[in-house]
């Protein structure tokens, strides 16, 4: 891997870490694994394993879409704390930000759109986090 691969897969360390930071402090739950890309003015994170007991009861007896709807509006009440983690670690301004979550697979997408970049770029971070406590900074 050259410097210039290193140092942007680093920004993406960053973000990963700190997306599953915020899941986590907010959610009193994190994913388990955390992935994310860039290619271009494109970054999208998946996250896998993050949903709560409550969340995980409401699946079970069928409430899906409770689930669905909650996470909506926490997401927009959550977007300024997750763009700031991209516009931090890619010094770019975020555009756009979109969220689904799946629940059977129980992950999670978060999707960036940035400002246009001079040059394109493609980058991969991948964590995996097992039964880790909770994750530092």
């Amino acid at each position: 891997m050259s410097a210039r691969d290193e140092a942007q897969a680093g920004f993406l360390a960053d973000v990963t870490r700190d997306l599953v930071r915020l899941h986590h402090e907010y959610y009193g739950k994190g994913p388990r694994k955390a992935r994310s890309y860039m290619v271009n003015d494109t970054l999208i994170s998946f996250l896998k394993g993050g949903f709560t007991t409550v969340e995980t009861t409401l699946i079970d007896e069928g409430k899906a879409d409770t689930v669905h709807e909650m996470r909506r509006s926490f997401q927009i009440a959550m977007e300024g704390r997750f763009r700031s983690v991209v516009e931090d670690a890619t010094g770019r301004n975020v555009i756009a930000y979109m969220s689904q979550i799946h629940t059977d697979p129980d992950m999670a997408v978060e999707l960036f759109v940035l400002e246009p970049a001079k040059e394109g770029l493609v980058v991969e971070h991948e964590v995996d986090l097992g039964q880790t406590e909770e994750p530092s900074r």
